[in-house]
C-alpha cells in the first residue's frame, strides 16, 4: 500500500439554519439543514429544500471543517456562516459529526 492509498478520516457535517433575523425569501426556517456524508454526498431533510445561494455561502468552508484542526485554529471554533442575502439575515451553523474512515484509493 502506498502512502497515496492510506486510509484517512473526514467528519460528516450538518449545516443547520440557526436563525433567520430578517425576511426568509427562500423559505428556509430555523432547524432546516443539509448533511454532507462520505466526503461529498449532500442530502436534505425529507420533504424540505435548501437554498442554493445559502448553500454556496457555506460550501468553501466545508472541506476544512471535515478535517482535523489545531484547537486554536479559528476554523475549530467559528461555526456560523451568513447567507449572502442582506434582507434575510439567515445564519447557518456548521456541526461536525463522527469521523468516517475513508480510503484515498476509492476517491478522486
Amino acid at each position: 500500500m502506498s502512502s497515496d492509498d492510506a486510509p484517512f478520516q473526514l467528519c460528516d457535517l450538518r449545516v443547520v439554519v440557526d436563525r433567520v433575523e430578517g425576511r426568509s425569501v427562500c423559505g428556509l426556517r430555523a432547524g432546516d439543514y443539509f448533511d454532507v456524508t462520505n466526503s461529498s454526498q449532500v442530502s436534505t431533510a425529507p420533504g424540505r429544500h435548501f437554498c442554493l445561494y445559502a448553500m454556496a455561502a457555506v460550501l468553501p468552508l466545508l472541506p476544512a471543517k471535515q478535517r482535523s484542526r489545531e484547537p486554536n485554529d479559528w476554523l475549530a471554533t467559528d461555526n456560523e456562516v451568513a447567507c449572502p442575502d442582506p434582507e434575510e439575515r439567515l445564519i447557518m451553523r456548521i456541526e461536525r459529526g463522527e469521523p468516517r474512515h475513508l480510503d484515498a484509493s476509492e476517491l478522486t
